[in-house]
Parts: structure tokens; C-alpha cells; sequence
């Protein structure tokens, strides 16, 4: 890795200025975020975070065949002792477990010192060059990777996934990582990576070999992927129906199955099959069904099942293991939008349901007010770990975004 950089930073060094195609480009957003998370089952005060973020992006494409990325987030951020965790609630930087190193990623205070109500964090989200070919386009360096088409819930969006409840989900957390992009016909394609973990150790990295292509106007995408000692195979279709839009994304998870003793009983399968619409042009709506196989239906083995390896390092943040989730957006004015989520696990019958109104102020501004409201049975005598139900146990979390892009 440390030879890349170094070629990676020689490259950047190249006096390229001759080049009449050459094209460097700057941007970025201002985020902030305001929050209020309250307790719906005990008699624990409202606490609070406000989270600013700055995002540099940068390229710089010398040739046609060759281009550098860069993004740079600085984060400081105000809200409650309790909200400081490894990976912040609800907004902010989110931590990738494939990084072969890193810096600290909270700049104040030092790692050693209590934090107080005041953190600074910083996150060298993209670093990476990309070389195209005729043959193939390959990238070097720390980027974005996600696959799925399903609205809600992923299975095979295991790299880097975000919960149902991340306000901030435009940028996915950058991963290291050597990928090799083929063209296959018109709309195919053959996709090979190797997702690099800590010091390069192979028992928490991933490769990966994902397929794409389209037959009798459907489109079909194949995954194979080794990650942290388990194989995962994902299966993605869609296509139209009628006027509608319809898929289905689908992972089974062979758990360690690279151990000399496999544990096969902990195998799990996780599926979402969905359909959307668009109504004259103004409202927009969804429905989706995702089974979970990692979960339970009994809301006393919430915790104990959270043991599990589909929990620990599989990407899985659901407790049950049937869900239906609607959605819609259905636009005002021409400058604002309203639309609504709602996740029901089946098996409880608690809810989790997502309002949000946005804004657009003017280009490149733009203001959003939204919450999440969580029902169903609330844990036994006030305590957390007794659970009744899934989204019994949630907090209600209320928010404002405002978001200004350069």
C-alpha cells in the first residue's frame, strides 16, 4: 500500500499542465444537522447533537484515460456526552472496517482525553486514481462501493451500510480497495475487487466478483464475495412491469465458511423484493418486503442473537425477520416535497415511521424537516434490554437539515 501512495503522489507530482485536455475540479457542501432523540419509554430528559459538516471534493483528469479523486470531511460537532460513540448516532462520520490505515478520525479532544459536549472529527473519505482502457476501467485507492437495487434494505450491501435511521447517507464511506471494471456488450459488465482490511489482513478483507447483464428487458446482476471468512452470493433483478418498476435482491451467507469447522447452522439468507411507481409525475411510491433470516420473531432473544456473526460483521441491523416498507414523495410545489417511510416488522407489530418535508430555498440550498416515530410495545419496567417489541425499544429522533452545495 505504501508503494501505491507513493506512486499515487509521484503521478500527482507530474507536471501535466502541457496537456490541453487537463480538467481540475473543486466542490463540496456545508451540512448542518440538528437532533433531538427522546426516550419514549422512560422518564430520561430530551438530549440533543448539532452536527456541522464541510466536504471538499476534488478531481484532476489529466488525460482522458487517467484521473485522480480526492474528498476531505471535517466534522465538528455539539450534542450530549452519551452521543459519543465510535460511530456517532444518526449523522456524521461513519466508520468503515475496510481501511488498511488510517488517522484518528476525532481530532478534539485527544483519543486518551473524556470527551465533553465538543468533538472535531475528520475523514479522508476518497483518495484514488482511476486508469481507463480499452479493455478495462480500474481504481486504486480509497473509494465508494455498494450494490443493491432495493429501496430500503440491501442484503448484499454488506461493505459499508447504511441504517434505516443515517440522515447523511449522499456519500457511502469510503473503502481501500484495487477494483477492475470490464464492459461485456452494450449493458454488461464484469466487476472484480479486492477490498483491503487493516495491515492488509486477509481475515478482514474481501474480494469479490459481481456480474451484470441484461436479458428479455431485464436486468440481472450476480455476486460472489468473500468477507472476513465468509461467502456471501447475491442475486439482483429488475425490471418493469406495466408502467411499474419492479425488484428483487437477494443474499445467502455461507457463516466462516472458511474455518476448518464450519458452524453451517448460523448460515442465513436475507431477501427484498419490491415494487415502485410513479403517479403523473408528481407522487412517487414504493413498497417493499425484506426477509430477514438472522433474526428472530421472539423479542427476548433480541440480545442474544446480536452475538451472532450476520450482527457483528455482516452488515445486519435488524432484530426480527419479516418487514414491509412503504414509502412515497409527493411533491407540493415545484420547491417542496413531503413524503413519508414506514418500517413494520410483522412478527411484533412495532413500527418505525419516517415523515420528512424538504425545501429547495434556492440552487444549491436547500432545508429539511423530518423525525422518526417509533411504536409498539415498550420494554418491560423501563429497562432497555427487555424487549417486547423491535421499535418499541427506539427513541423518537427529531431533526432539521440545512445543506448548502459549492
Amino acid at each position: 500500500m505504501r508503494k501505491i501512495i507513493v506512486l499515487v503522489i509521484c503521478l500527482m507530482a507530474i507536471p501535466f499542465v502541457k496537456i490541453a485536455n487537463a480538467e481540475f475540479r473543486v466542490g463540496g457542501y456545508y451540512k448542518n444537522f440538528f437532533t433531538i432523540i427522546d426516550s419514549t419509554f422512560s422518564n430520561e430528559p430530551m438530549i440533543g447533537a448539532v452536527v456541522n459538516r464541510l466536504r471538499l471534493n476534488s478531481s484532476y483528469a489529466p488525460t482522458d484515460s487517467l484521473s485522480f479523486a480526492f474528498a476531505y470531511d471535517f466534522t465538528p460537532r455539539v450534542q450530549d456526552p452519551l452521543l459519543f460513540t465510535e460511530s456517532p448516532f444518526a449523522v456524521g462520520i461513519a466508520s468503515s472496517r475496510y481501511r488498511v490505515t488510517d488517522f484518528d478520525s476525532r481530532i478534539y479532544p485527544n483519543q486518551n482525553e473524556p470527551v465533553g459536549n465538543v468533538g472535531i472529527y475528520h475523514n479522508l473519505d476518497r483518495a484514488s486514481v482511476q486508469f481507463s482502457t480499452d479493455f478495462a476501467d480500474i481504481s486504486i485507492g480509497r473509494d465508494a462501493i455498494a450494490w443493491g437495487s432495493a429501496r430500503i434494505i440491501n442484503p448484499t450491501d454488506v461493505v459499508a451500510p447504511y441504517t434505516y435511521d443515517q440522515l447523511d447517507t449522499e456519500d457511502r464511506v469510503g473503502v481501500d480497495a484495487i477494483r477492475v471494471r470490464i464492459p461485456v456488450g452494450i449493458l454488461g459488465e464484469v466487476d472484480i475487487g479486492n477490498i483491503f482490511g487493516p495491515d492488509f489482513n486477509f481475515d478482514k478483507s474481501a474480494i469479490y466478483v459481481r456480474t451484470q447483464l441484461n436479458a428479455a428487458e431485464t436486468d440481472f446482476s450476480i455476486l460472489l464475495l468473500e468477507f472476513q471468512k465468509e461467502q456471501l452470493i447475491g442475486l439482483d433483478i429488475t425490471r418493469g412491469i406495466g408502467g411499474a418498476g419492479f425488484w428483487m435482491e437477494t443474499a445467502y451467507v455461507f457463516v466462516r465458511s472458511f474455518d476448518h469447522q464450519p458452524n453451517g447452522s448460523n448460515n442465513y439468507l436475507r431477501t427484498s423484493v419490491g415494487l415502485d411507481y410513479s403517479f403523473a409525475g408528481e407522487t412517487y411510491g414504493f413498497i417493499e418486503y425484506h426477509y430477514n433470516g438472522a433474526g428472530t420473531d421472539n423479542p427476548e432473544n433480541f440480545l442474544t442473537n446480536l452475538t451472532q456473526p450476520a450482527y457483528t460483521h455482516g452488515g445486519v441491523y435488524l432484530l426480527g425477520v419479516h418487514y414491509i416498507a412503504p414509502g412515497f414523495t409527493h411533491q407540493l410545489t415545484p420547491l417542496v416535497s413531503f413524503s413519508g417511510q414506514l418500517l413494520f416488522n410483522l412478527s411484533d407489530l412495532s413500527v418505525w415511521i419516517a415523515p420528512h418535508i424538504a425545501y429547495n430555498i434556492a440552487e444549491d440550498i436547500h432545508l429539511s424537516i423530518g423525525s422518526f416515530f417509533s411504536f409498539g410495545k415498550r420494554p418491560k419496567n423501563d429497562d432497555p434490554t427487555a424487549f417486547q417489541s423491535e421499535f418499541g425499544a427506539y427513541p423518537n429522533l427529531f431533526f432539521t437539515s440545512f445543506r448548502v452545495y459549492f
